[in-house]
């Protein structure tokens, strides 16, 4: 089974720059998308009968937004945290057999860092939802995290200590996430690989250099090591400012019961 990942920056404008083609080729059994910038009727997209549409909107038109298509159906759909409800449309969750799905926009801290306060109290709950839905079955959590982990998740790591997504904070945040009894799925695979990147600034000949950040992930409760097969990066896909990411799961998983 395969799950892609991929933060769109506004859909409609994606659609036109090979959206619908990667998803068709894709083979993605479950694709998440985030930052799709539109509000309900404002697309139509027709794969044939591959796929069941879900769809978490921004309160504020042209803004943030997640949507699942996936061709397993699943059991439950949750839209936000605590309420089932998000204003900005930042999650949404959908329950299977075997696992929780979680797709996640995280609220960027602002260049000035004037969001970061709120960032930090968005980790903390974020961090909390898992850590409950991991309690009744394992969690597979992905999206734009916005956040360059490690040293080895960014190019230039020196010049942009400090600066949004890469705070100390904000990593702190995600070493606790980790800690908190999930892996992320890249590094389980590759440890070492440099160079991996999923976003780049839209300066001139920035990603023709590969000058990028990781900041989108697929992260896993710990127990499903057994059951993961492979992370990818698909850094050739063009269409956004990030590319999408992918992990392949046992076929199994989805029936999988605990």
């Amino acid at each position: 089974m395969k799950l892609a990942s991929w933060n769109v920056n506004g859909l409609r404008a994606c659609v036109n720059k090979g959206f619908n083609e990667y998803v068709l080729e894709s083979g993605a059994d479950i694709v998440c998308v985030q930052e799709t910038k539109l509000q309900e009727g404002q697309i139509s997209l027709d794969y044939g009968d591959s796929y069941s549409f879900y769809w978490n909107y921004a309160e504020k038109k042209g803004y943030s937004g997640t949507a699942v298509f996936t061709k397993i159906r699943p059991l439950s759909v949750r839209y936000g945290i605590e309420d089932d409800y998000e204003p900005e449309g930042r999650i949404l969750t959908l329950e299977f057999e075997g696992f929780y799905l979680v797709n996640v926009y995280t609220p960027n801290a602002k260049r000035d860092l004037s969001r970061l306060p709120y960032r930090l109290e968005w980790e903390d709950r974020f961090r909390g939802y898992l850590q409950q839905l991991d309690a009744v079955k394992p969690v597979i959590a992905c999206g734009d995290l916005n956040v360059a982990h490690k040293e080895i998740d960014i190019k230039n790591w020196r010049s942009n200590r400090g600066n949004s997504g890469f705070t100390d904070e904000e990593r702190e945040k995600m070493t606790r996430l980790l800690d908190a009894g999930f892996i992320d799925t890249f590094r389980h695979f590759y440890p070492d690989r440099e160079d991996a990147y999923t976003w780049w600034s839209n300066m001139p000949k920035v990603r023709e250099r590969n000058v990028g950040w990781r900041i989108d992930y697929f992260l896993a409760s710990e127990r499903l090591i057994p059951h993961l097969v492979d992370a990818g990066i698909d850094a050739h896909v063009l269409g956004s400012d990030h590319c999408p990411v992918t992990l392949e799961v046992a076929d199994s998983l989805a029936s999988r019961k605990e």
